[in-house]
């Protein structure tokens, strides 16, 4: 029997409720939670990013400030941003939309973030917060993934999770979160030998390595609930006849378009698995839901 989908747009949706029915009430006690978002540069991707976050705001009353800097500001410009922002009592959160242009210090401006207004969790005393179990702002992606697996009734607390990918965004703080509901969490990498033996064991399968279609049905426990982080863009035909072959929607997407989304998740595990997050419709959308959950959060912390 194929892998039941969990469909993370609905579920998306259903965060963007809660918290757009959260604004209002705070409205009515003359707050409104606000998000500052800083792009420096022109990437078009990361414009397209920004443009989605503006307009998630906008949706669920939530008040937005975008700043572009040009693509030559400088460290030092870019960290005297953050600190009028820090101080601004309209912005409950901060977010500084990566990758920032090549001669500006990235570390050193996410780190002038101020924690309670870091919306993206990725300051080190949030990172902090997160590992002691105190309440803080806890990374999107890994968040949002949480909410997949409660909202979907799925257990955590005493199964195996198997994290694939150690990244500081997704990877580590994924395998705290599952820690921290009672999991056992094991967390490979691209130097853990006999991969497959380890993922072969997991009950919850997160895959976050940016490797299309890395992970085959014969990596995956049947029954396995199979959460896929990854998203690359597939342009090259062979690539594509690897993971989509026989796909009518899929091929004539690519026929039209010359490329298409994939996972990290190769599309024959549906066949294995007992439920399976698809891409797109999976976790993204839950990015941009718990960025707005954060600054809710954000809003709710700052003024207790």
């Amino acid at each position: 029997m194929p892998a039941k989908i969990l469909n993370g747009t609905a579920i998306g949706a259903e965060i963007r409720n809660e918290v757009a029915a959260e604004v209002k009430t705070l409205a009515a006690k003359g707050w409104r939670p606000g998000l500052a978002v800083v792009l420096a540069g022109h990437n078009p991707a990361s414009e397209i990013y920004v443009r989605s976050k503006v307009k998630a705001c906008e949706e669920l009353g939530i008040f937005s400030l975008k700043l572009t800097p040009p693509e030559s500001v400088t460290t030092q410009e870019l960290l005297h941003t953050i600190a009028e922002l820090n101080v601004r009592e309209d912005v409950d959160g901060i977010l500084v939309q990566l990758p920032l242009p090549s001669q500006v210090d990235s570390k050193a401006v996410l780190l002038a973030v101020s924690p309670d207004k870091d919306v993206d969790g990725f300051h080190p005393v949030n990172v902090g917060r997160l590992s002691t179990q105190r309440p803080g702002l806890f990374p999107c992606t890994p968040s949002g993934v949480i909410e997949i697996l409660q909202r979907s009734q799925i257990p955590i607390a005493g199964k195996h999770a198997v994290v694939l990918g150690r990244s500081d965004i997704v990877g580590k703080p994924m395998a705290m979160l599952l820690l921290n509901r009672d999991a056992t969490v094991t967390v490979c990498h691209s130097k853990t030998p006999n991969i497959k033996e380890v993922t072969r064991q997991a009950d919850i399968l997160v895959a976050a390595i940016g490797r299309p279609g890395f992970v085959t049905r014969d990596m995956v426990k049947p029954g396995a609930t199979v959460i896929d982080v990854g998203t690359s863009r597939i342009t090259d035909r062979g690539e594509f006849n690897r993971l989509f072959a026989g796909n009518a929607k899929r091929e004539q997407q690519f026929a039209e378009k010359g490329s298409t989304v994939a996972g990290d998740v190769h599309p024959e595990v549906e066949q294995v698995a007992g439920a399976l997050t698809p891409v797109p419709g999976g976790v993204g959308p839950l990015t941009i839901a718990m960025l707005m959950a954060n600054t809710l959060r954000a809003c709710k912390m700052r003024r207790g």
